[in-house]
C-alpha cells in the first residue's frame, strides 16, 4: 500500500484577506484531507496557529466574528507603532492555553522579519502567543515584538507565501494560499488603511520565487477585499472555501499521483 505524502499548508499574508484561510481549513476537512504540517505569514500565522492548537475553523470563524476591534486595538502615541499589540497578545495566550509550538499536534511553522538584519525568522518551537505576535506586528501598526536579541516584524514582509519552509521541513506535497491584494483606493481615510496599503504595493515589487516550489496554489479573489475590513468575516471565509472546493480535483490528482501543476 502507498503511504499518502506529508502535505503541507502555507497560509499567507493579508489582513483582512487572510480571513479567507478559515474557509480554506473547512473545505479541506470536508474533503477529509488531512493537513499534516502548516505554515503562516502574518494572517496566515494568526488562522493557521489558533488551527494547530485544536480549534476548529468553526470556532475559528465565531472568534473572529465576537471579537470586536476594540478589544484587541490599544492604541498608543506611535513611537514604534499606532497598537502597543499587549492586548492582543493576551488574548492569543489565552485562547491558545499558553502553549508551545512544539507541544501540538501539527507541525506549525511561524514566519517573521528581523527587522534589523531583513532576515527571516523561522519559528518552530516557544510560545504559539509570542510567534503569531511577532509575526502580525505591520510595521507602523504594531509595536515589534522584541524576542531573542531580535526586532521582530510582520512575516509578509519577506515571505508572504512561506511555501518554503514546509519543504524544507520535509512536506511532500505544499498547497499555498495566496489570498492577494486590494484594488487601489482613490480616497484615503484612516492611517490604518494608508500603511495597509502601502505594505500593498512593496509586497507587490517583491518575486515571489517561492510560490513556484508549490505543487498548488489557492488564489481566492478577494481584491475587493479592503485590508482593514475585519468586519467582513462570513464573505471572506465563504470566498475561502469555494476557492478551494473548486480545486479539489487538482488536490486530489496532485495527493493520489503527485502531479504538478
Amino acid at each position: 500500500m502507498v503511504e499518502r505524502p506529508t502535505i503541507g499548508l502555507a497560509l499567507g499574508s493579508g489582513s483582512a484577506r487572510g480571513l479567507a484561510h478559515i474557509g480554506v481549513l473547512k473545505a479541506l476537512e470536508d474533503l477529509e484531507i488531512e493537513v499534516d504540517m502548516i505554515s503562516g505569514s502574518s494572517a496566515g500565522a494568526l488562522i493557521g496557529g489558533l488551527y494547530c492548537t485544536g480549534i476548529s475553523p468553526n470556532m475559528i470563524k465565531n472568534l473572529a466574528i465576537q471579537i470586536d476591534k476594540k478589544m484587541w486595538t490599544d492604541f498608543t502615541m506611535p513611537k514604534k507603532g499606532i497598537i502597543k499589540g499587549e492586548r492582543i497578545q493576551e488574548i492569543l495566550k489565552l485562547i491558545t492555553g499558553d502553549r508551545n509550538i512544539e507541544e501540538l499536534d501539527k507541525k506549525l511553522i511561524i514566519v517573521a522579519t528581523d527587522l534589523k538584519t531583513g532576515e527571516e525568522v523561522v519559528f518552530t518551537e516557544g510560545a504559539i502567543h509570542t510567534a503569531i505576535r511577532a509575526s502580525i506586528s505591520i510595521p507602523g501598526v504594531f509595536e515589534p515584538v522584541e524576542h531573542n536579541g531580535r526586532i521582530l516584524v510582520d512575516g509578509g514582509v519577506v515571505d508572504r507565501v512561506p511555501v518554503s519552509v514546509l519543504k524544507n521541513m520535509g512536506a511532500d506535497m505544499v498547497i499555498g494560499i495566496d489570498v492577494g491584494f486590494s484594488r487601489y483606493q482613490s480616497k484615503f481615510i484612516h492611517m490604518f488603511d494608508i500603511i495597509l496599503q502601502s505594505i500593498d504595493i512593496m509586497a507587490k515589487q517583491i518575486m515571489e520565487s517561492d510560490l513556484t516550489l508549490a505543487d498548488l496554489i489557492i488564489s481566492p479573489p478577494l481584491s475587493h477585499i479592503e485590508s482593514s475590513k475585519f468586519e467582513l468575516v462570513e464573505e471572506c471565509v465563504h470566498i475561502g472555501y469555494e476557492s478551494t472546493m473548486a480545486k479539489k480535483d487538482k488536490i486530489f490528482d496532485i495527493i493520489n499521483n503527485g502531479n504538478k501543476k
